[in-house]
């Protein structure tokens, strides 16, 4: 053999281990929600990719309604534009039940024993768990304990929607920049209509009867509409029918709301002196209810799940045990603090001393997940599943049609009878045409 032929050979053995090594590389793509946890979880991307080497993250960022928007229509079509998607305890079981999503079978360090059982189940279907929730919430009251003191009031630890109103009222200074309330008014399925829906369950109210009639025509509905129209034109801030989640979590965090009623995943947000300037002045409170009725929360957890059409799911499964384990949640420790860490997935969180030392809304968080009830989420009996959402394929779009009417009934361009009216009458053509009763 020639020394040339010798090169010639050793350049094409070197040609085709750095192709090998290449073909083995492997690019996730994630769509993800942009808020704060998953912010946070981008920032330490480079960790993963330190330990897994062939497995490179490209992240893909959207407001909530949006990503809700793209990533339904890529698995509804097959698109394969994402490896993980960042969904929650709605998309699971219907995606699930369809063969849209890959089964994820955890190892036995990930522990997955440990998850919330109510987290747990929500994201399983037929015992089979689809997505690997990355946070888990209900909802809550989050309130001034400055203001309320000089209002002269008390937050019960239950509080009804009347004191509520009371309290909202007592703190409303918008001429000191300081106003009663904040809720989410921004339309959209999981922002306004997550909210009223649970509100109108406190009120006795439900989207369906057990004929899958809608129910906007009925008392309850009414009275829940006129209250939040009530308190948002009264003692809520300007532009409040643009504010979802994270626009009230800016004004909460810089005192501008005297409560807000929302997820409790803001906890850590609002009481962390690094993000918030009112960190110290923080209370807590179950979510409120209509006398003698039943508590206003849900159970959501934004999740990480894998389409079918992924060509990377080993990687996918690999970054996703990654990003949801306990390993995952210690990193976040050891770099921002116990308070920093993603809360209500894991029994063993809300067991460590170090994060409820340091977490003084744990035990309500906890007591708030616990005593959601997707399954029976209203007083009366009802053909659903799902406490903020109803959750059937169609739910998704006719929420976002009435959402919108609602936030225009906020606004003050329909009152609140045309916007039920019209919420009637568009969701009993959509299930018409979807052949309710099936």
């Amino acid at each position: 053999m020639t020394t040339t032929f010798r090169i010639l050979m050793g350049a094409t053995a070197l040609c085709a281990s750095a192709g090998l090594a290449a073909a083995q590389d492997v690019t996730l793509t994630v769509a993800t929600v942009n808020n704060g946890d998953m912010i946070r979880m981008q920032g330490l991307t480079g960790e993963f990719e330190a330990a897994h080497p062939d497995i490179k993250i490209e992240w893909v960022t959207l407001e909530e309604n949006v990503l809700r928007e793209k990533v339904t229509t890529d698995i509804a079509t097959n698109g394969g534009q994402y490896d993980v998607m960042t969904i929650g305890t709605y998309e699971v079981p219907i995606w699930g039940k369809q063969d849209w999503l890959k089964p994820l079978e955890m190892s036995a360090e990930y522990d997955v024993d440990d998850l919330l059982p109510a987290i747990r189940e929500a994201l399983s279907v037929d015992g089979t768990l689809y997505a690997a929730p990355f946070y888990g919430e209900s909802a809550m009251v989050m309130y001034r304990t400055d203001l309320m003191e000089a209002a002269g009031l008390e937050m019960p630890e239950e509080p009804t929607w009347d004191f509520i109103r009371q309290a909202a009222e007592a703190m409303h200074d918008p001429d000191s920049g300081v106003y009663g309330i904040c809720l989410r008014g921004k339309a959209g399925w999981g922002e306004n209509m997550a909210l009223l829906t649970s509100m109108a369950n406190s009120f006795g109210g439900k989207w369906f009867d057990a004929e899958w009639v809608p129910q906007f025509d009925q008392p309850a509905w009414n009275e829940a509409m006129s209250f939040y129209v009530d308190v948002m034109g009264n003692y809520g801030p300007p532009g409040a029918s643009s504010n979802g989640f994270n626009e009230n979590l800016a004004l909460f965090q810089t005192g501008k709301c005297g409560m807000w009623y929302d997820a409790t995943v803001a906890a850590g947000f609002v009481t962390n002196p690094d993000d918030s300037t009112v960190a110290d002045k923080v209370g807590f409170a179950q979510a409120p209810s209509a006398e003698g009725g039943q508590k206003a929360n849900w159970l959501w957890a934004w999740s990480l799940a894998i389409p079918a059409s992924s060509e990377n799911p080993e990687a996918a499964q690999t970054f996703i045990e990654w990003a949801t384990s306990k390993g995952y949640t210690e990193l976040v420790a050891e770099n921002e603090g116990w308070l920093a860490v993603p809360p209500g997935t894991r029994t063993s969180l809300y067991e460590n001393p170090e994060y409820t030392e340091v977490a003084p809304f744990a035990e309500m968080t906890l007591a708030a997940i616990n005593s959601a009830n997707p399954g029976s989420p209203t007083v009366d009996e009802v053909p659903y599943v799902g406490a903020q959402y109803v959750a059937i394929p169609e739910f998704q779009g006719i929420a976002t049609t009435i959402g919108q009417l609602f936030s225009a009934a906020v606004t003050g361009q329909t009152s609140v009878e045309e916007a039920l009216t019209a919420a009637q009458a568009t969701a009993t053509r959509e299930m018409r045409r979807a052949g309710y009763p099936k």
